[in-house]
């Protein structure tokens, strides 16, 4: 219960104490808080049932709410140092219902961060801060913390000179002139279909006294895109075989992470897993007990790739793991927002994972035929001038395609230049293998074999990855270096 100037409707339910502002809930047996500011009657739960206690918190209730009052008061006649409205904003803060334990800790992180990397800030008169002295500390704070953070210290910078302007103390906020930093878009590296199965043995197999319950973390978390501390507090009850769903709570308190409770389906996979997991377990214990015998399982996940040779991950990736997988296979975007437990309608998925609906479509549209024999287009290179613009009667081999160029990017170390060169290069000089590898590395995520019968397709995502000046580059060394027929 936070601070409040309404007073309770049943008297009755209050006992006095002999402490001043000190008061009993009868039905609860904890004490409040009861003292009147300014005239405003304020009561506040002291979250506790132990007079000793309730006396300490008072003490330090009553401090904190007249020290609050002085800042009003001194800002009212223009004096506000930017500790005091911290000091106010930490303390709207604290008594946000709509934030989080988590969130809460977060927007103190920002607080601590902003105060320790601005000496003195927190003694300085809110009105001697100006516009350039927002912009220096923005300078040096940017290149020292990532955007996200560097974005939202930023949003806390300009919440708490709004506390001032809103008392009178100053006018105008000089840190809205601090531009926020564009996040970029992380690009997934997730185990592929064969890598999978594996990683999940050899973590099984680690020999660790956890080191099962650590595979059937990992399978959960990739079979049910829930989030770990939603993962952790799943029960053998959340579980409908009859109907083939799983119930996500989520915290007692806090619920999940927005304050819903939903359910998703049970895939075959993952009907699997729970299926063995419960013919483990007694019933009793099955049903009051989480389905995952662990919390975490990171360092496990960590010695799996490093054995494996595969890009680490982190047990959010998963996350990323389900839904990529489920949208491979055919489910829409929507859907799979739903299932992730997003209220955006879709928004973020498909900013997230929209390159995936584009490219099972490109793959389906290989299977519409309206003839017997499948057309294939493909992106050659730009003509030069002398080439003549017919067909050649013949097919080229390797060897003719390769006299073309005078740079061998087919034996560049670089793959994002033999995938670029490949791709614009009718014949196959690259074997397959190695072409598809280099797509791989060149586009930062998986790549299908089947995709590679439209390099357009990919071409064109490589340009939105890396950028046309980096495409121009490629141009202008490939293509740029295809000798000239003799004249």
């Amino acid at each position: 219960m936070t601070a409040s100037t309404i007073e309770p409707k049943q008297a009755t339910q209050w006992q006095k104490t002999p402490i001043a502002n000190l008061v009993r809930n009868t039905a609860s047996g904890n004490y409040y808080a009861r003292v009147r500011v300014k005239g405003k009657l304020i009561w506040k739960s002291l979250k506790t049932d132990t007079l000793s206690v309730a006396k300490l918190r008072l003490g330090d209730f009553l401090k904190q709410e007249n020290h609050r009052v002085e800042i009003v008061q001194a800002a009212s006649r223009g004096r506000m140092t930017f500790g005091d409205a911290v000091a106010i904003y930490t303390k709207r803060i604290e008594d946000a219902q709509h934030l989080k334990p988590r969130a809460k800790e977060y927007r103190q992180d920002t607080i601590n961060a902003l105060l320790k990397s601005w000496p003195g800030l927190g003694s300085t008169d809110v009105r001697k801060l100006s516009v350039s002295d927002c912009l220096q500390w923005a300078s040096g704070f940017a290149k020292k913390y990532c955007p996200s953070f560097f974005n939202n210290t930023v949003g806390t910078l300009r919440l708490i000179l709004k506390i001032a302007i809103d008392s009178g103390a100053r006018y105008g906020n000089p840190a809205s002139e601090i531009k926020k930093v564009k996040v970029r878009q992380k690009i997934l590296k997730l185990p592929e279909h064969d890598q999978f199965p594996a990683l999940v043995k050899l973590v099984r197999k680690a020999g660790g006294r956890f080191s099962k319950d650590c595979g059937d973390l990992i399978e959960f978390l990739a079979y049910s895109g829930a989030r770990l501390g939603e993962a952790a507090r799943i029960y053998g009850s959340d579980c409908d075989f009859a109907n083939g769903k799983i119930a996500i709570k989520g915290d007692l308190e806090t619920g999940t992470k927005n304050w819903e409770v939903r359910t998703i389906p049970m895939i075959p996979d993952m009907r699997q897993l729970l299926e063995r997991i419960h013919s483990e377990k007694a019933k009793e214990q099955w049903a009051k007990n989480p389905v995952v015998g662990v919390r975490e399982c990171q360092k496990a996940i960590d010695s799996a790739c490093k054995k494996l040779e595969i890009t680490r991950f982190t047990h959010h990736d998963l996350r990323h793991l389900f839904a990529t997988r489920c949208i491979e296979s055919g489910v829409d975007i929507p859907t799979v927002s739903r299932w992730l437990g997003h209220k955006d309608g879709g928004a973020l998925a498909m900013k997230t994972y929209g390159h995936l609906r584009d490219l099972h479509s490109t793959t389906m549209a290989q299977k519409v035929l309206f003839s017997e024999t499948p057309q294939t287009t493909i992106a050659s290179l730009p003509l030069q001038k002398n080439e003549p613009t017919t067909a050649e009667p013949q097919k080229k081999t390797p060897a003719q395609a390769k006299a073309k160029y005078s740079y061998p990017w087919w034996a560049s170390n670089e793959a994002t230049e033999i995938f670029w060169g490949q791709a614009n290069e009718p014949v196959q000089i690259v074997p397959l293998p190695k072409y598809l590898q280099s797509a791989k590395a060149a586009m930062g995520r998986e790549v299908f074999e089947q995709e590679l019968s439209e390099p357009q397709a990919l071409l064109d995502e490589l340009l939105e990855r890396v950028g046309v000046a980096t495409i121009e580059k490629l141009k202008a060394k490939i293509s740029g270096n295809q000798k000239q027929p003799a004249t």
